[in-house]
Parts: structure tokens; C-alpha cells; sequence
């Protein structure tokens, strides 16, 4: 499957834009080699210019001079950058960031192509409607107000919440913060982004144990790793650039690396220790491995006895899974595991690294809690080297998510409580009763009448309920009636077939994206279907976070193509059509009527998200590091002189205080070992002071210089008093302090910055001194426990690893136990899983549409196990259908290879364009067809969601095969 083949796929003039380029008579030998990818000369260069070389004049070199421009590659979370090589306006080539600390020169194979999204013929050019079948050109004027119009009669007659509006990972920070406040206006919490189907387990598992739910090292620092645990994740192909920070490890420090993964990967080729397991049992292989540990005393007892909270608890847990049942439960030889265990203990500090093979399940919050825990047992956190190193998805997942595209909080996780709502009413100078009166009321099972403003929202992963569910049994007033996928790829998600009746049923699609992905064609509607030319994040500006935190600034690199616009403008246009610009922008700076000021964007949120540190990363400090990446150590990520001394690069969160306080950033979470003012951290002191009598706080331990030589609380005016400190405030910070709640104003409250900037002088973290706790008494399962999969074929582990009961949350039922009680694995006996490849990237529908990359991978196919195919009569690269347990299904390629297990097989998520066998090809706009087609693994997914985020189930659930 991964041949270079040529046939097949649609044809286009090679490199017309090196030809133009070279006509001029003005681009120097190696500019057009690099450029038209010729690494040789003679006669097939002069052949491929048309035999015209002539001698260049000095004023055509003046007039078509090439500007250099940085901007960030537009793929995964790495953080790439991409040096623009800019003529007359025109994108005409790139080189890799040879200064970047995070790619070193790198690129992979979508890196390396990503010039073509901004030539992109295959994309949206104009604002389109499909009108009695048809796609019909219209202006921006007519898209905006008859959108407007449409949604202000949803509004009228169904309320606010009856408009869904799906965000994006790909927006950048300041387009993905504007998001989140543009639903606010419009009173509704219906908006998410794709980080609820990918790393919504890890936020929610992380951060409740130990404060912030992000990758805590980066992958700079995995140089320093002893050991390198990998499980549910295949860097090699979904991440290329990670493995040289994995590789330089594992050569430098002889460092082994361990794969745990129920597919042969990539990655896996890499290994030392390669662990093949059942899909789905993530929580009992970690629980195997600290059988060991704790059976022979290697964990570090001294970190666990002042820095941890429940461990006890754990080992309650783990001491039922000895060898036998463990590999009983998941295929893994207990000898194996006592291996992998004696090298992470003999080579510490290591990391664990995962990726959406550990978070995509309905028990995903316990996988993603087991992981922290052995990284607890081991002693292995907040120092360099150690770590959980969550290895995100989109270029900007973890920006958007900090920023609070999210069905359940505000900007930086403050949630959706009055005071939270008081917070950011404070940040945007707005009268809170008047934000409160654009949400509706509902009444609560009580008899009481409360706002939904309080109320969590649908997730993404369920809005096609939203379209489908009787409303008597949600708590959302009314059905979903209009969803605007603003940069989403609805292939991404499960329950493809179910996903198409909800588009026919909606009185309103609206696409925004700068492609039309296969919303567009997935369902059979003839009218209500309008698609809108958003730019690409290469034809505007602004901050994007990369999953190490760190900040990176994108300038543009050409103004925007065709009709298309940045979503930022477009945002602006709704709002001044909903008529509420004048409110929404009245702190930011405009460029004209719908264009807010990015800068401008920037520095509203960097006045209010206190909790994680988004205040210190002003847009100057940002272009300054970009601007000399140079400086910065490839390892540390700390500038070793010039302008940015003593910075860190990107500055990562948390950045503590104003920009004025010139903070460094905080390379590697909790890492006591340094100053507070200086990048060092404590875990946070988020779950209270004591429990059951236990004392949550540190125990005789703090970071470095710390005048708390204990474990404290999170710091609040009061604290400040008590201890004496409050004399540090400047007149202005103590007057904004009073203003919001004068003693009881804490650091996450406080607008001036003052709090945290008194309690880092006296080098403490504002968040408080406490422990990590390995039990969350707030979730489903405490303790994280093993649960088998809805669709499990281990009818026999039923009765012993039960999953959840049903009930509602986030608005909707939602089944567990009524699904596990019927058996499916009869008629269903495979078990089906999905992931990423190299060649392409989310849905796919930007990458398949990139020539370059459409070569390499032009066939949706399925991986078979040798055993598995030929007892099914499968011949390798024959056609087969593969139903998945609800009976969609989806025609694709047979690849037989041992990379699977016997009973497991494995599907990509990147394709898009054929439904149950139908080629939709003829149902794009015209030209707009990606390059390669092919059925969506999605569309034979099941159902099956998180028991406490609603991430979807994609790595564990069952199909049939049989020949086409």
C-alpha cells in the first residue's frame, strides 16, 4: 500500500510555478533546482526550461527579488518551521527552519509539500450554495446574510443552542480564542472542537492528576531520557520529526526504546522491546508492568511518600493482575513485561509517550491515568528526561484547547461556573446580566429554573445525537438544527452512516474551511448547503501552540488567494450581521469594519488567562524568538544569549505574570529543581488541602529558593496577607485586586498579575505545593480499572471487567451496559482499529489534495493478518467489504501483512469521497475533488464513548471481512 504508482490519479501541469518563475529569467541555478526538485543538469535542465537560458539582467533581479518568510508548518503538533521563499507575491518555494530548535532542518513528507496548499488548485475558491442540487457561485454579502438570517430564525424559534458551531484545531490562537468568545455572544455552549475526539481522555485524566492536563516535558528534552516508553502511538508516521528527539536519545544514552502497540508499526521497527496487545487494554498491560515494580520494591518511595496521594489505593489494584492474568486479559507474556519493567527501572528517569491508540476508548480517562501513575511510581516526573510527553495531533490542538473550544469550559479551563462567566465578563469589559440573557433557561429536574449558560454542551462526538435524539431526553431545549463545521473533517468522526442522516435532517449546513471536504458530498441533501473559503494559516498571521507548549508566531506568507478570507475576518462578519460587533470587539483593535487586529486578539487574552500562563507571551516577545531561533540550545530550549537571554523557547506555558515581568517559560512541568522564577514548578494544589484526613499538600519539599519550605495552597490575597507579603503590591495591583473580590481574589482571578508576581518573588508557584493524586474521587472509577470494550469479543471477560452503566451526561443519554449485554462477536468476530500514515493528515481531504502527496498513497486499504485472510479466501490488494458491528460498511484494499495480530485489523482515518461503495467524486464542487478518494474508516466505527469527556471509541471495536 505504500508503492509509488502513477495511475489513477488526477493529473495537473507539473510546477508551473517554477517554470513562470524561471521565464523571468531571474531565479539563480540552485533557487530553480530546489524549487522544480532537478538534482541534475546538462541537457535535462535545459530541457525542462524549454531550452530558453539567457543571461539575467540586473533590474529584473531587483524587481523579482525573493523574500524569506517564517511560518509553521500546518500539520501535526511538532511545530516545524517552514522558511517561505516568497517572488512577487507568489510562494515559489521553502526550505525546512535550519534555526529551529524543534525540526532542526527536518522535514517530513507533508512538511516538505506544504507550498501547495497555498497554490492549492483543488481548493474552495468562492463562497458557494447548492441550490436544487446544484452548487451555485454567490458573493460574501449574499453567504453572510442569508446564513444570518437562517440562523436568526433558528434562534427565534428554537433557541440559541440549536445552532452548533464547531471550531477548529487548525485556527490559530487568536482565531480559535475569538471562536470561543463568538459562541459566548451568541449564548450557547454548543461548540467544540476535534480535541474532544483526540486528546480529550488525556486532559481530562492528566490534569486531574496532577493540575495541567499537557504534555509536561517536550520533545527537546527527550534527549535527556534514559528510557523511552511508547504505547498507543506511532510517532514515525503520525509525528516523522519526533523520532529525531526519540532516536537522538536512544543513540546518546543507549536508551531502550519500548513499543507497546497492537500493530507492528513504524515505530515499532524501532524498538528494542516490542509489546503486541489486545486492543482495548491499555489500563491492565500498565497494571503488569507495576505488578513487577511493586513486587520487588523498585518504585521510588521517598518521591511517592512526598509527592504523591493514593498510591496505597493503587497497589490494591495492581495486585490483582499478576502474570497469568494479565496476559489472560491482554495476550502479553508476563516475562515480557517484567523485562520492560526492569528497564524503566534501571534506566531512569524515562518517558511515556502516547498518542489517540491509548485516549480513544470508552474507558480512555483510565488509560491516560494508569500512564501518569507508573510514571509516579517511578519517581520519573517534573525532572528532565522524565515526563508524559502527549504527543497531540493538529498543529494547533493544544492552542485551541487551552483556548476553550470546548463544550465545557471557558478560555484556560476556568470552566463554565458563575464565576467563571464573572472572570471573562471582567476580561471583556461586559455586563454579565447582559451575556446571561443571550443563553437560554431550562428547568433542572428539581422544578428550578437555571440558565444553560452553566451547563456543559454537546460534544462533538455526539452532535449528530443533537440532530437525532428525541429532545424529551436531552437536556438541550430543542433538536440541532443548524451545524457549521468551521475546519473540521466530519470522516474524523464515528457512526459515518448515521453522521449522513443527521446532515439530511438539518435545516442548515455551513461549511467554513479552506477546502470542502466531504461534508459537502457525504449526504444527499439538493439546498441548505453553503460552503465558505476560509484561508489557509499561511495567508494570515498569528500565534499557534505547538504540544510542548511552546508559542510559535506565523507571519503571513501571501495574501489570501481567490475569494477566500482568514476566519477571523469571517467571524467578524457574523458578528457584525448578529449585531453585536460593537460589544464583541470593544477592547480590540480593528483593521476595518469585519477585521479585528491579531496583535490585538492576542493581548485581550493575555489579560485573562491567568490559570495556565497565557499572559507573558506578548506578540513582540513571540517575534522576537522566531526571529532568533538561532540563540536557543537544542536540547534545553533556553536562549544562551542574545536578545531573549535566558528565555525559553516559545516561552511554554505557564509564562507567569505580565510581559513586562519578562518571565521565561516553563520548559518541563513540576521540575523542582529549579526557581519558580526560572522555569521550576511544584504540582498544582488544584483538589484541596486534605482528604479523608490525609494531607494533600507536598510533604517537607519545594522548589528551589522556595521561602515555603513546605507544601502550601494556591495563593490568594489573603494568603498574601497572612504571610506578610501583601506590602509587595503596587498601588495599581492592589486596587484591581480589591476590585474583583478584594481578599478572596486568587491568582487566577486577579487582573493585574499581582498575586502571582508576589508569590514568584518569593519563589512560589502561585498554584500552590501539592501532590500528585493517583485517585481522582471525582470520576467514574477512581481508580483507573480495567473495562472491557462496548464491542468486545472476550465474551468471557465480560462478567469480570464490566463496562458502565448507561446514563446521561453532556446533555445526552448514553449506552454502555445496554450494548456490552448483546453479543456481537459471532457475526462480528474481528477486531477493527484505526490510525494515521505518513502521507496524509487528519481527514485528509487537505493532503489528498496535494499531488505531491496523493502519489504516495493513493488506496484506501485494510491490513489483514496472513492466517486471518487466508481463512477468509483474501488475496492480498483484492477488493473486500468490511461491516462494522452496526452493520455500515465500507469497500476498500486488502493488505496482508503480518504488521497485525490474528483477529485484529487495522484501517487509516484519512479518507474521504466514496460512501458504502459509491464514488462521490461527481458530487464536488467542480475542481474541488481531491486527488484520491476512498471509503472512510469512520463510516463502519460503532458507538462508544469516554465516561468522562464523551471521546469517541475508534481502537477497539469489531467487523467481518469478506471478499467483493
Amino acid at each position: 500500500m505504500l508503492r509509488k504508482k502513477t495511475n489513477g490519479v488526477a493529473r495537473r501541469p507539473q510546477r508551473t510555478s517554477i517554470l513562470s518563475v524561471a521565464a523571468e529569467k531571474a531565479v539563480d541555478r540552485r533557487t530553480f533546482l530546489r524549487g522544480s526538485g532537478l538534482a541534475i543538469g546538462g541537457l535535462a535542465a535545459i530541457g525542462a526550461t524549454g531550452g530558453t537560458v539567457t543571461q539575467a539582467q540586473a533590474q529584473d533581479a531587483a524587481n523579482t527579488a525573493v523574500q524569506t518568510i517564517k511560518s509553521v508548518c500546518t500539520h501535526c503538533s511538532v511545530g516545524c518551521t517552514v522558511v517561505a521563499e516568497v517572488q512577487s507575491g507568489v510562494w515559489v518555494g521553502q526550505e525546512p527552519g535550519w534555526d529551529s530548535p524543534f525540526n532542526l532542518g527536518a522535514h517530513c513528507a507533508k512538511g516538505a509539500s506544504v507550498r501547495e496548499h497555498a497554490h492549492g488548485e483543488r481548493r474552495l475558491k468562492y463562497p458557494m450554495k447548492k441550490e436544487g442540487g446544484e452548487w451555485k457561485r454567490i458573493s460574501w454579502e449574499q453567504a453572510i446574510n442569508e446564513i444570518g438570517d437562517g440562523m436568526m430564525q433558528i434562534r427565534e424559534e428554537s433557541g440559541p443552542d440549536s445552532v452548533y458551531w464547531l471550531g477548529s484545531a487548525k485556527h490559530n490562537n487568536e482565531q480559535a480564542y475569538l471562536f470561543r468568545k463568538f459562541a459566548a455572544y451568541w449564548g450557547t455552549n454548543n461548540v467544540d472542537h476535534q480535541a474532544r475526539i483526540c486528546h480529550s481522555t488525556t486532559v481530562a485524566g492528566v490534569a486531574n492528576t496532577w493540575g495541567y492536563g499537557a504534555m509536561t516535558n517536550s520533545y527537546n528534552d527527550i534527549h535527556n531520557s534514559k528510557a523511552i516508553f511508547i504505547i498507543g502511538g506511532n510517532p514515525a508516521e503520525a509525528h516523522p520529526v519526533s523520532l529525531l528527539h526519540v532516536l537522538r536519545a536512544k543513540e546518546r544514552n543507549n536508551a531502550p526504546l519500548i513499543v507497546c502497540d497492537p500493530r507492528f508499526t513504524r515505530t515499532a521497527a524501532h524498538a528494542d522491546e516490542y509489546v503486541r496487545f489486545r486492543p482495548g487494554t491499555d489500563v491492565a498491560l500498565v497494571w503488569g508492568i507495576l505488578w513487577h515494580i511493586f513486587e520487588n520494591g523498585w518504585e521510588d518511595k521517598e518521591f511517592i511518600r512526598t509527592r504523591v496521594w493514593g498510591m496505597d489505593q493503587i497497589r490494591e489494584e495492581v495486585r490483582q493482575w499478576d502474570p497469568e492474568e494479565v496476559e489472560r486479559v491482554t495476550g502479553a507474556p508476563g516475562e515480557q513485561l517484567r523485562r520492560v519493567a526492569r528497564q524503566m527501572v534501571n534506566n531512569r528517569p524515562g518517558t511515556v509517550i502516547w498518542c489517540m491508540g491509548g485516549t480513544q476508548h470508552t474507558n480512555g480517562n483510565n488509560n491516560t491515568r494508569a500512564y501518569c501513575i507508573l510514571q509516579l511510581a517511578l519517581g520519573n516526573m517534573g525532572t528532565s528526561g522524565g515526563g508524559t510527553n502527549i504527543f497531540r495531533g493538529h498543529d494547533n490542538v493544544q492552542g485551541a484547547t487551552d483556548l476553550g473550544v470546548l463544550s465545557h469550559t471557558l478560555p484556560g479551563y476556568y470552566g463554565l461556573s458563575k464565576g467563571a462567566w464573572a472572570h471573562w465578563a471582567r476580561v471583556w469589559e461586559e455586563d454579565g446580566e447582559w451575556l446571561g440573557n443571550q443563553f437560554a433557561k431550562t428547568t433542572g429536574a428539581d422544578g428550578k429554573e437555571k440558565s444553560l449558560q452553566n451547563l456543559t454542551g454537546i460534544p462533538v462526538s455526539r452532535w449528530i445525537d443533537g440532530v437525532l435524539e428525541d429532545p424529551e431526553n436531552m437536556d438541550n431545549p430543542d433538536k440541532v438544527r443548524a451545524m457549521v463545521l468551521w475546519g473540521h473533517a466530519p470522516n474524523s468522526q464515528t457512526r459515518g452512516k448515521e453522521m449522513k442522516t443527521a446532515m439530511e435532517k438539518l435545516d442548515m449546513l455551513v461549511v467554513v474551511d479552506p477546502y470542502p471536504t466531504v461534508s459537502a458530498v457525504m449526504q444527499d441533501r439538493t439546498d441548505g448547503v453553503y460552503l465558505l473559503p476560509a484561508c489557509t494559516q499561511f495567508e494570515t498571521r498569528g500565534s499557534v501552540t505547538a504540544s510542548n507548549r511552546s508559542f510559535q508566531w506565523r507571519d503571513e506568507v501571501v495574501a489570501p488567494l481567490f475569494e477566500s478570507k482568514p476566519d477571523h475576518e469571517i467571524i467578524g462578519m457574523f458578528a457584525n450581521k448578529f449585531g453585536w460587533a460593537d460589544r464583541f470587539f470593544r477592547n480590540i483593535e480593528m483593521e476595518d469594519e469585519n477585521t479585528p487586529n491579531v496583535e490585538s486578539i492576542t493581548r485581550e487574552f493575555n489579560k485573562g488567562l491567568w490559570t495556565i500562563g497565557y499572559t507573558g507571551q506578548s506578540p513582540e516577545r513571540l517575534k522576537m524568538h522566531m526571529a532568533n531561533q538561532h540563540t536557543f540550545d537544542r536540547t534545553t530550549l533556553r536562549a544562551n544569549g542574545g536578545p531573549a537571554d535566558g528565555d525559553y523557547y516559545g516561552l511554554p506555558w505557564p509564562c507567569w505574570g505580565t510581559a513586562e515581568m519578562n518571565h521565561p517559560g516553563t520548559p518541563n512541568l513540576y521540575d523542582m529543581s529549579k526557581r519558580v522564577s526560572e522555569g521550576g514548578l511544584t504540582f498544582r494544589a488544584r483538589f484541596g488541602v486534605e482528604r479523608d484526613g490525609d494531607n494533600l499538600l507536598a510533604e517537607g519539599v519545594a522548589s528551589v529558593d522556595s521561602e515555603i519550605q513546605d507544601g502550601y495552597p494556591e495563593f490568594t490575597m489573603q494568603m498574601l496577607m497572612d504571610l506578610g507579603w501583601d506590602g509587595d503590591l503596587t498601588d495599581e495591583e492592589r486596587a484591581s485586586i480589591d476590585a474583583v473580590a478584594g481578599p478572596k481574589t486568587n491568582w487566577k482571578t486577579d487582573l493585574s498579575g499581582g498575586i502571582q508576581r508576589v508569590a514568584i518573588k518569593h519563589e512560589c508557584a502561585p498554584f500552590g505545593n501539592a501532590k500528585a493524586r493517583a485517585v481522582v474521587w471525582t470520576f467514574p472509577d477512581p481508580v483507573p480499572v480495567h473495562r472491557e470494550p462496548l464491542y468486545t469479543n472476550r465474551r468471557d471477560l465480560v462478567a469480570d471487567y464490566p463496562t458502565y452503566e448507561d446514563r446521561k451526561f453532556y446533555r445526552l443519554p448514553t449506552m454502555y451496559a445496554s450494548i456490552q449485554k448483546q453479543d456481537f462477536s459471532k457475526d462480528y468476530p474481528l477486531i477493527l482499529t484505526s490510525g494515521r500514515l505518513v502521507e496524509y493528515e487528519g481527514g485528509g481531504d487537505e493532503t489528498r489534495s496535494n499531488p505531491w502527496l496523493a502519489e504516495l498513497q493513493q488506496d484506501m486499504f485494510i491490513e489483514i493478518n496472513p492466517r486471518d485472510a487466508n481463512n477468509l479466501g483474501v488475496r492480498d490488494r483484492a477488493q473486500v467489504w468490511v461491516e462494522g458491528a452496526e452493520g455500515a460498511k465500507v469497500k476498500v484494499m486488502a493488505m496482508v501483512t503480518n504488521r497485525v495480530g490474528e483477529g485484529v485489523v487495522f484501517m487509516p482515518f484519512h479518507f474521504g469521497g466514496h460512501f458504502e461503495g459509491e464514488d462521490l467524486r461527481s458530487k464536488y464542487p467542480a475542481g474541488a475533488d481531491p486527488y484520491v478518494l476512498g471509503e472512510a474508516t469512520n463510516t463502519a466505527q460503532t458507538y462508544g464513548y469516554d465516561s468522562v469527556t464523551q471521546m469517541q471509541e475508534t481502537k477497539a471495536t469489531l467487523c467481518k471481512i469478506w471478499a467483493a
